[in-house]
């Protein structure tokens, strides 16, 4: 691959599917895994499926490829694309401080989420092994997450492991999510494909694909609908401006976004059809929240023939979908370091990223310290940095420059109705949210 630098360092995506898989391992993670599952289990089944989907097509029409256009224009990641769209609208001295907040909000989400990654490796361990069927599964996640120090082997792994993956740039991000991302795509097909043939499945089904239209009276399930989607497709105003950097202007990034999307709902809701109708199969609670994963899930693996072959194929696809969601945050805040300082090496901003993380992660392994930090995160960093983007790409970026970067490589060319939709109806719903989670205290 030839490597095109700029002023951070960064290098180019070889092909469109390299580029579309990186972007889809980026949103494929947690929020797909657990959050989605759950929520959906919690906000009505299928009438949540139906908010859900209305806001991804919005939100990747105009949110997701706004994103990508904003980094392929300033050929960087956030700090830098901050600065050039508010020096676009003519405010260049504050555009210097804006992108700030969500770029911390990418390296806090990589402090928690390689936390949990850890935990989904200990699993992953002991099904190998074969320890996890005979775990009082009542009790077992509690016997590590309730615990400091409790999963550091695991914890130095996953941050070091996955900071290696990024010793290439763009290339090594390509190479890897070409491997990881069809495995997961796999692993959750043939777990999807094993829980049909689970005695009541078919209720879960029913749960998921009929709406129970009344649910949508309620606005809550709209606004969980609305964060879910959000944060699936990681448009923080942060995440995915960097591959948008490594994006040649030959790419039609609105296509790149709706492809991106695709993938990405199809893996939330592979990895519903696998948890909700083993939840109905096994008469458990499809709403038992985070604890799906780490403690309904067991349980069920435990009274599933084979359950330990299939306990190990879900904690190996769960891993993939992590590993590569923390590239996506990794590189987020890396890029940007590069960018401001300029003789920083890729290498020793590595080995930075590695000691920050694991040096502030270390110290919350267990689960009631992680969890009001990621309550901190999801509740004012992250929306308060989606908000920013949105405002500072439709409402701050000149129109023009914004309209221009967009239709490069574009098979069909948007104009005012794509900026339209982007200014009146994406900013207006990132408020929403922000003011939701701000004053409600709402944690998405």
């Amino acid at each position: 691959m030839e490597s095109q630098n700029t002023k951070g360092g960064t290098s180019k995506f070889a092909s469109k599917w390299g580029f579309i898989l990186a972007c889809v391992g980026s949103a494929v993670g947690m929020a797909n895994v657990w959050g989605f599952p759950y929520k959906l289990g919690s906000n009505g089944g299928g009438a949540f499926l139906v908010a859900y989907l209305i806001f991804i097509v919005i939100f990747s029409y105009v949110g997701l490829s706004a994103e990508y256009a904003i980094g392929r224009r300033s050929k960087t990641g956030t700090v830098g694309s901050y600065e050039y769209a508010w020096r676009s609208g003519g405010k260049e001295g504050i555009g210097k401080y804006v992108g700030w907040l969500p770029l911390s909000g990418s390296m806090c989400i990589a402090i928690g989420y390689a936390v949990i990654i850890s935990y989904v490796l200990k699993g992953w361990t002991q099904s190998v092994t074969g320890t996890l069927m005979t775990v009082d599964t009542g009790t077992w996640f509690e016997s590590f997450s309730m615990t400091d120090y409790s999963v550091v082997p695991y914890h130095l792994i996953v941050v070091v492991g996955t900071l290696l993956t990024l010793t290439l740039g763009a290339d090594s991000i390509e190479k890897t999510n070409k491997v990881m991302m069809p495995l997961f795509f796999i692993l959750f097909i043939i777990l999807a494909i094993r829980v049909a043939f689970l005695p009541g499945a078919v209720e879960g089904y029913k749960f998921m694909f009929t709406p129970r239209w009344e649910a949508l009276k309620d606005p809550m399930v709209w606004i969980w609908a609305m964060g879910q989607a959000f944060f699936s497709l990681s448009v923080t105003g942060s995440g995915m401006i960097v591959y948008g950097a490594y994006l040649p202007d030959s790419e039609d990034v609105v296509d790149g976004a709706k492809n991106t999307a695709i993938f990405d709902t199809i893996a939330a809701i592979t990895a519903a059809l696998v948890m909700i109708p083993a939840c109905f199969a096994y008469d458990v609670d499809v709403a038992s929240g985070p604890g799906l994963l780490f403690v309904t899930l067991p349980k069920i693996l435990q009274n599933m023939p084979l359950g330990r072959l299939f306990a190990i194929i879900l904690f190996t696809a769960v891993v993939f979908g992590g590993v590569s969601s923390l590239q996506n945050m990794f590189e987020v805040v890396g890029e940007s370091l590069m960018y401001k300082f300029p003789k920083l090496k890729r290498n020793v901003m590595l080995a930075i990223l590695a000691v920050v993380c694991f040096g502030i992660g270390v110290n919350m392994e267990p689960i009631f310290k992680w969890g009001p930090w990621m309550d901190i995160v999801s509740i004012y960093i992250i929306p308060i940095g989606a908000t920013l983007g949105a405002i500072s790409w439709f409402w701050i970026m000149k129109k023009e420059d914004l309209l221009d970067e967009i239709n490069k490589g574009a098979k069909k060319k948007q104009g005012d109705l794509w900026h339209n939709i982007g200014k009146y109806v994406y900013v207006p719903f990132a408020i929403i949210l922000c003011a939701v989670a701000l004053f409600m205290k709402v944690a998405f």
